[in-house]
């Protein structure tokens, strides 16, 4: 009894001593919103003129191969949002996209890759899709971060994240501004971000593929890196050229609008530069790597059709090359039987013709 008493009274003390320390702590409380607390609540299919009504660019968009549009609208008590969810041809227009429409005001959104929120709203890239969700649109109120934040958690959940082998590689990351990343595949997207440029140097009807990004320089405005990426050396080589002779290229002394460096089938140009060692500098952080691999006989002009067909009749003869070689291969073997038996009548090799049992004498 002693005992207990002593523990509830050594209890007792131990409370009161803790008390004060515990009402001089402030309490704090944190809004959790649930992303699974949207709900959709009606969709509809568009053509892709109508992201204009959402603040994209039907221009942009049909550059970027976007297939199909959908208007999604969800609900979260007494919010609701629209959502436009556009179908790219593969990952990297979607990706595309999603550089073009990220500006300087653009915040990424801490856990969730490939997504961002600025003062317009809040775009992210998933896959083939694209999300763009306005802050406000007609009779709808302003959406805040936190409902932005959370509905793009839904959006991310559903679409696995595409920053891999099919995505073009990042610019290096040192003095770049943020915002600045841009992947371009076309002509309207590059005289949008690049005005005082002749982009029909570039040869995007060529296949040419740009990474552009800024770069910070002292004393002057950014210096614009564009790195282009051509199908074959020979393409490069040609671009490359066309832009010495118009342009003029690398030349020392006072600043210079354009400096250049070709890489094999890449081109990488420096526009704006302040001095010809920031040029240079910008120039000699991309290096050229890789290896040699067996390459494919180029199938020439055929129609995809006689190549499928030649592919098809490929396969069915080697089948009945793998099927001679089988009926062969027992051919042989039923000789080389035969010729065992007799010559070699005592072989292990030979069998009787009625077949005959193994018996295991274990002991």
């Amino acid at each position: 009894m002693k005992s207990n008493m002593a523990k509830q009274a050594a209890l007792c003390f131990a409370l009161l001593w803790l008390a004060p320390a515990a009402w001089g702590q402030r309490g704090s409380a944190v809004p959790l919103i649930p992303a699974a607390d949207w709900q959709l609540i009606g969709s509809r299919t568009a053509e892709a003129s109508a992201v204009a009504e959402f603040g994209g660019d039907p221009a942009i968009e049909r550059e970027y191969s976007v297939e199909a549009v959908e208007i999604r609208q969800y609900k979260l008590e007494n919010t609701a949002a629209t959502v436009v969810a556009e179908t790219n041809s593969d990952a990297s227009t979607a990706y595309g996209l999603l550089t073009f429409y990220w500006n300087e005001h653009t915040l990424p959104v801490p856990g969730i890759s490939l997504a961002g929120i600025s003062p317009q709203g809040a775009v992210m890239a998933r896959g083939r899709l694209f999300f763009r969700i306005p802050r406000s649109i007609k009779a709808q109120p302003a959406l805040s971060n936190d409902n932005l934040r959370t509905l793009l958690s839904l959006l991310a959940g559903s679409q696995p994240a595409s920053r891999g082998a099919n995505l073009p590689e990042s610019l290096p990351g040192n003095g770049l501004v943020p915002g600045s990343e841009k992947y371009l595949l076309g002509s309207v997207a590059a005289q949008r971000v690049l005005p005082s440029f002749r982009t029909d140097l570039i040869g995007f009807s060529q296949g040419a593929e740009v990474l552009m990004g800024a770069y910070s320089q002292s004393g002057s405005s950014p210096a614009t890196v564009l790195a282009i990426t051509y199908p074959t050396p020979q393409i490069a080589r040609a671009r490359y050229g066309e832009m010495e002779s118009i342009l003029g290229t690398n030349q020392t002394g006072e600043a210079q609008p354009f400096y250049g460096k070709r890489l094999g089938s890449f081109v990488v140009v420096v526009l704006n530069a302040n001095s010809h060692a920031m040029a240079t500098k910008l120039v000699d952080a991309f290096a050229l790597s890789g290896g040699v691999v067996p390459n494919e006989r180029y199938p020439g002009d055929k129609p995809i059709a006689v190549q499928m067909m030649e592919l098809i009749v490929n396969n069915i003869l080697f089948v009945f090359i793998l099927s001679g070689v089988a009926i062969g291969g027992g051919f042989l073997v039923f000789i080389s039987k035969r010729f065992a038996r007799k010559w070699f009548p005592d072989s292990d090799w030979v069998e009787p013709e009625e077949g005959a049992l193994t018996v295991l004498r274990l002991r």
